[in-house]
């Protein structure tokens, strides 16, 4: 068990990190105070290969494992969590969409979406089905040689501003088996886009509802086959919870970075706040959190990439250890910085905003914990989960 980055790997950490400081940081509180969606800026992050890092090659993507996606994540995510958590968003769908597409869809969408050209969205949540997306009730009704979209969407990231939907919809019965999933252009006659939601973080990215009345798709934009939407939701949830958990412990280390430097410059009665010992162990226990959730996020990154059969608990649990953890890490330093990490000339009280609503997307906490106690408690877990 080798936990040293490869050459490779390094490079790629490398060049995010450069990208990260010279075309996030600079902008990133701006972003978030005007709302501004950085389409240009995202394109730009899509010429390093960072919109397609996990998509096929054969339309253009880089075809990387996750645990290298991963790394270059958790680079951009310590500048700015709201527009990297747009990006491995983007990722998502764009893997889900070209792995699952007929050639002739995949040929069409893919160049443009892992170049950035394009953008995608991940269209799941309801009003009515957060937690519980099997119950979901939008529907998709072969009509001819096109599918009808009746229903609705909520929570939808980037919305009103993607040019494709990767989306969610019940062709079939009740329960999971009945949901098929659909490739669906974003000015397809008969969506319509709610407000943008004002929230509390991820403000360089929009949030809108999604309507749809009688909207008219080719029968070919049905990723997969009939029923397999849930499926192919929750594979794409297995990678969008790691992703979710690796902006968190990118935020949490420029959080901690930020403390370090901080201590180092703040004095206080009479010494710099490093040597008050209270703060040395602080920091040592940030420190020593952030390192245990990285291992467990780069442990499930590398369950996900060998397709081991406990995977999916094991994204479970680094998304719930991740976000968890890494929020406490950003909240410890931003009370090293006192009444200085609530304002918003330090980049603290945004990175803590952003890293919030981790613990709620991609399924809540609440919901990792019954997946891993659902796994825990079957006959031969001791045996299998060590």
């Amino acid at each position: 068990m080798d936990f040293e980055l490869s050459e490779d790997q390094r490079a790629f950490q490398h060049s995010a990190r450069d990208f990260a400081a010279n075309e996030l940081a600079p902008h990133a509180a701006g972003w978030d105070e005007h709302g501004t969606f950085p389409k240009d800026t995202i394109r730009a992050a899509g010429e390093l290969g960072f919109c397609g890092l996990y998509s096929p090659e054969q339309w253009g993507g880089l075809g990387l494992p996750r645990l290298d996606a991963a790394i270059v994540f958790e680079e951009l995510a310590a500048a700015d969590p709201s527009t990297a958590a747009f990006i491995t968003i983007h990722n998502m769908a764009t893997w889900m969409l070209t792995m699952n597409a007929r050639d002739e869809v995949a040929a069409h969408w893919g160049p443009l979406l892992t170049s950035g050209e394009k953008l995608a969205s991940y269209c799941l949540t309801e009003p009515g089905a957060g937690s519980d997306a099997g119950s979901l009730r939008t529907t998709a009704r072969l009509d001819g040689a096109e599918y009808v979209l009746n229903g609705s969407k909520a929570f939808i990231s980037g919305a009103g501003e993607t040019d494709v939907l990767v989306v969610m919809a019940r062709t079939g019965g009740a329960g999971a088996s009945g949901i098929s999933a659909f490739a669906v252009p974003g000015d397809t006659p008969g969506i319509t886009y709610g407000r943008k939601e004002q929230k509390m973080g991820w403000n360089s990215q929009p949030t809108r509802g999604i309507t749809f009345e009688n909207a008219r798709i080719p029968a070919g934009n049905l990723l997969g086959n009939e029923g397999d939407g849930f499926k192919i939701a929750m594979k794409g949830l297995d990678g969008g919870r790691i992703n979710i958990a690796t902006c968190s412990v990118g935020a949490a280390q420029g959080a901690l970075n930020a403390a370090q430097r901080y201590m180092h410059e703040r004095k206080q009665f009479g010494k710099s706040l490093a040597q008050f010992q209270a703060l040395q162990f602080k920091l040592a226990d940030m420190a020593t959190e952030l390192v245990a959730a990285r291992q467990m996020v780069r442990l499930a990154a590398s369950k996900l990439d060998s397709a081991a059969p406990d995977t999916n608990v094991y994204c479970a649990m680094a998304k719930r250890l991740a976000t968890d953890l890494c929020f406490n890490v950003i909240n410890e330093a931003l009370q090293i910085h006192g009444g200085y990490g609530y304002i918003r000339e330090y980049p603290l009280e945004r990175l803590l905003r952003d890293a919030r609503v981790h613990q709620i997307l991609e399924g809540t906490n609440e919901v990792m914990r019954v997946i891993i106690s659902r796994r825990m408690l079957e006959e031969d877990a001791l045996d299998r989960i060590r």
